[in-house]
């Protein structure tokens, strides 16, 4: 017989359980980072009861200072503290596995449909929106991080550095970093840390994981488990990379993916829209993976699909596998599913090291863990990196020939609509999504016919 509940004694918590909640999760993570953690929350927190609103925050402070999707990494971490590694490796992996294979029959059927007036019309209603909703994540970054003068700097900086100049991204993490280190060093009141994410917390009835839980054994820091990840982590690394250079060389599709998106894993300060101007910058300006135009359409099918927005990477591989033709002419759709799977690998990694590594650390303290000045300044940069991104979309939006050719008044007009449902009327990221989708295919639609 099952064992009963009460408000002060909640019951264990069975891994078939959670494994059938961390795939539901996987469905129905919508709503960006910040609608992910609402999701987990309410579910985690008030209605489960499995872990306290205090070790649920000190879970979550630890995922947002580092690099990659905190909403997985959230998912990662609680996952392993209830059920060890194989928790939140499972926790993880089905986080994302939906997303993955949901944007790989996507991307394919974008390729393989992507000519007819029915898609056309669809995304070029879309790229408008993305562009707004880009605009919308700067200002939302922007209203939380830019809390001084010096931070403000950095920023411009940042964006001056991309628009006028083409820094490479990892130079202008590297760079804040270093103004971070100093700005907290001699004007530490001009890098004030905040996380935003609430001062008082609330009490929803004993947790099975509560804040004055003993932390299990499998969570006690320890060298010789530290040791141990790290190694596994560099074999699960070096593995696949090695099976790619013997079977295409340094300088082959597949090899290059798998390099260049672990660099990306490792500069995603600020989550997903911090790593895009890097993924555009190399994906489509230094490789060719995809054009402009595909990146933008990549992004909105990241924003109506499940998982995190970095899910987007899955489509990138996809569609520079399938051009490529990775696996030759005759298997294009094999050659665009396994860089697609290959990438998601290396993108998502080190996400997973950084938990196992880091995490019994965190438990073993259980001291608050806050941002670092470095980070702040991380944070202000990645600002003006994603003002960049908007105004790199804006041109191919509203110029899509170039300066020397006319001015889309019709993906304006999107734009503007797009902008005002955001920013004025409050509308969420799909509803504006479809109601573009929808002007732009009533528009190409209409062009058709004439």
């Amino acid at each position: 017989m099952p064992p009963q509940s009460d408000e002060n004694n909640p019951p264990a918590i069975r891994f078939a359980d959670a494994c059938r909640f961390w795939l539901k999760l996987g469905f129905i993570s919508f709503g960006g980072p910040a609608g992910q953690i609402a999701i987990m929350h309410q579910e985690l927190v008030e209605r489960r009861r499995w872990i306290s609103e205090q070790r649920f925050l000190h879970a979550l402070n630890f995922c947002m200072v580092l690099p990659g999707p905190e909403a997985q990494q959230l998912a990662t971490y609680i996952g392993w503290l209830m059920h060890k590694t194989w928790g939140g490796i499972i926790a993880g992996v089905l986080f994302v596995l939906p997303s993955l294979f949901i944007l790989i029959a996507l991307a394919w059927a974008y390729i393989a449909f992507g000519e007819t007036t029915l898609v056309t019309g669809i995304f070029y209603g879309i790229k408008p929106a993305v562009t707004a909703i880009v605009l919308q994540a700067a200002h939302r970054i922007g209203s939380r991080a830019l809390k001084s003068s010096a931070l403000w700097v950095i920023a411009m900086l940042a964006l001056i550095a991309l628009f006028a100049f083409d820094v490479p991204f990892p130079i202008i993490i590297a760079g804040a970093a270093l103004c971070g280190y100093l700005g907290g060093k001699y004007m530490p009141d001009k890098f004030q840390i905040n996380l935003g994410h609430g001062d008082k917390l609330q009490t929803y009835g004993a947790a099975i994981i509560d804040d004055h839980t003993p932390t299990p054994p499998h969570a006690i820091f320890s060298w010789r488990k530290l040791i141990l990840i790290v190694l596994c982590g560099a074999a699960l690394w070096l593995l696949p990379m090695s099976i790619l250079i013997v079977l295409q060389g340094w300088n082959g599709t597949l090899t290059q993916m798998g390099w260049f998106f672990t660099k990306a894993a490792l500069f995603t300060f600020g989550g997903a829209y911090a790593v895009l101007p890097y993924v555009v910058q190399g994906a489509v300006g230094q490789y060719g993976w995809l054009s402009t135009p595909q990146m933008m359409d990549g992004m909105a099918l990241g924003e109506t699909t499940p998982g995190p927005l970095i899910m987007v990477v899955a489509f990138v591989g996809f569609v520079g596998g399938y051009t490529k033709a990775v696996c030759g002419p005759d298997m294009l759709f094999l050659g665009g599913a396994l860089a697609a799977t290959l990438v998601t690998w290396f993108t998502f990694l080190p996400s997973f090291l950084f938990i196992f590594a880091g995490a019994p650390l965190i438990e073993t303290t259980h001291n608050n863990l806050n941002f670092t000045a470095p980070l702040t300044a991380i944070t202000a940069a990645v600002v003006g990196v994603i003002i960049n991104l908007t105004l790199f979309f804006a041109y191919h939006v509203l110029w899509p020939h170039g300066l020397e050719g006319k001015f889309d008044v019709i993906s304006a007009v999107i734009s503007l609509v797009a902008v005002l449902a955001l920013f004025k009327f409050k509308r969420t990221i799909f509803e504006v999504l479809i109601t573009c989708a929808m002007l732009g295919l009533l528009w190409i639609t209409a062009t058709h016919y004439m």
